[in-house]
């Protein structure tokens, strides 16, 4: 299992300067083999709205359903909420990061404050 969060995600979708990189790493694997949190589906919308309209923001979210799509339940807020406090996370970083934990995947980004933490691989 992997985990990709917004960096990466965006790059594919807009063909940014990393997007060969990651799409490397996506296209190894299947779908299914890669983990989603639900804070990525709405990065993803909002940020490619905002650069390539809501059509391709629409088309982006859809192909993403086609990963393991992973809510916001109790246990993962409170590993959320650990990992916060002892990496000094925001939020969103800290959901994204407990969601690829919880599954044991590795979790490609190009965060900056990501990057160091375990089974992180920065891109």
């Amino acid at each position: 299992m992997i985990g990709i969060d917004g960096f990466g995600w965006v790059e594919r979708f807009t063909n940014g300067p990393k997007a060969q990189q990651y799409n490397r790493v996506i296209d190894k694997v299947r779908p299914d083999e890669i983990v989603t949190s639900v804070v990525v589906l709405y990065e993803i919308y909002r940020k490619i709205k905002q650069v390539k309209g809501e059509a391709l923001a629409l088309e982006a979210v859809a192909s993403l359903t086609e990963t393991k799509i992973v809510g916001i339940d109790q246990t993962l807020v409170l590993e959320a909420a650990d990992y916060s406090l002892s990496h000094q996370l925001h939020f969103a970083d800290a959901l994204i990061y407990a969601t690829s934990r919880h599954f044991d995947a590795k979790l490609y980004t190009s965060d900056e404050d990501l990057k160091g933490l375990k089974d992180v691989i920065f891109v």
